[in-house]
Parts: C-alpha cells; structure tokens; sequence
C-alpha cells in the first residue's frame, strides 16, 4: 500500500491539493470579510494644503471617520 496510492503516490498528491485549497479558501474567506469592513471605512485629510510629494509626515492628514 505504500507504492502508487501510499503517501508518496496518488493519496498524498490528493491530500496535498486539498490542504493547499482550504488553505486558499480559508484565506479568500477573510480576505472577503476584511474588504467588506473596509470598504465602508471612510477617512478624510485634515490639512490638504498641507501635504507634500515626498514627506513621510502626510499619513498625520488622514483622519478615520469611525
């Protein structure tokens, strides 16, 4: 039992894909869930005329609105 349906034959290869799409599954899953909380998440700038090109200090204009 250990040649083509053992674990290194037909089974493994079965078990392998059906990890790797519950996996992915499980992944689409929340991804889904987190899109939806977000997509409702609306944020604004505080200072607009304040922002810069190149400055890492423009993520202190954006305020959440929750």
């Amino acid at each position: 039992m250990n040649g083509l349906f053992g674990v290194n034959g037909l089974l493994g290869y079965l078990v392998a894909v059906v990890l790797l799409l519950s996996v992915v599954g499980v992944f689409t899953f929340l991804a889904i869930g987190v899109q939806k909380e977000e997509a409702t998440n609306y944020y604004r700038l505080e200072k607009a005329h304040d922002i810069q090109m190149h400055n890492s200090d423009n993520e202190k204009q954006y305020r959440s609105t929750k």
